[in-house]
């Protein structure tokens, strides 16, 4: 069940990326340092408000992904693919589907992560799972970017498909876990749709997740049982492990 609880983790992980990028307001927060590239800062002004704006109007996403994730230490980086659901409020549904089928739903608080070759399925609440109450307030939309994140340009003039500018997330002391393991967020986004397009996620211990998203589709109407898990009788539920305190 160590596989199922790691993949748990990178699922509160995921959560703090994506949906915190896809339903939340995103106000531009300046990053801390001694030079401002004031023409950067305006493009990164104007990215964010793009993407605010697509996410504004979009009730319900589905999408494509592969996941290439590089472990310090590990000479090959392990990669996956997949597709994700997302739809407001606070419903998640990430199914890998190759190298092996592995399944994640999350509603509001409830997280369930289904690996049908094991015939086990991990249950848990988020807000027991994560350092703190900001994925589900984020998942929710309840929450506002700046509040865990500086956003700044990407050094380097880094710019993603179709010379939109890339934007570094740095996450602030008061993040929670995500301030204590992650070092920063890489986004890419899609030139005009401004949809999403990649997530690096480096973490201070040097490993780092990345996520592509093709094939976008936005308010297809997705039903919600669309994001119930329906289990086989013969499977083991197995219950997350706290890892914080739910008060926080």
């Amino acid at each position: 069940m160590r596989r199922v609880a790691t993949m748990f983790i990178l699922v509160s992980r995921i959560l703090f990326s994506i949906m915190m990028l896809s339903f939340v307001q995103a106000p531009y927060a300046s990053s801390a340092g001694d030079e401002v590239d004031e023409k950067a800062v305006k493009e990164v002004r104007e990215v964010v408000k793009h993407l605010q704006a697509r996410y504004e109007k979009t009730n319900d996403l589905q999408a494509d992904f592969t996941q290439k994730t590089t472990i310090e230490g590990f000479e090959r980086p392990l990669t996956s693919s997949g597709k994700v659901y997302i739809k407001k409020p606070g419903r998640l549904r990430w199914n890998y589907l190759d190298p092996s089928i592995e399944d994640i739903y999350v509603n509001r608080d409830d997280v369930k992560v289904y690996v049908p070759e094991h015939k086990q399925v991990l249950v848990g609440k988020l807000t027991q799972m994560a350092s703190s109450k900001a994925p589900l307030e984020l998942l929710q939309g309840a929450a506002r970017l700046a509040d865990s994140f500086e956003v700044s340009p990407t050094p380097g003039n880094g710019r993603g498909v179709g010379g939109i500018r890339l934007l570094t997330l740095v996450p602030k002391a008061t993040a929670g876990d995500a301030g204590r393991s992650l070092q920063r967020i890489v986004l890419e986004v899609y030139p005009k749709t401004y949809f999403i397009r990649s997530i690096a996620l480096h973490e201070l211990s040097g490993n780092v997740a990345n996520f592509e998203f093709s094939a976008p589709q936005s308010n297809l109407g997705l039903a919600d049982d669309l994001f119930e898990l329906k289990l086989p009788a013969d499977v083991e539920v197995v219950k997350a492990p706290v890892l914080n305190n739910p008060s926080q």
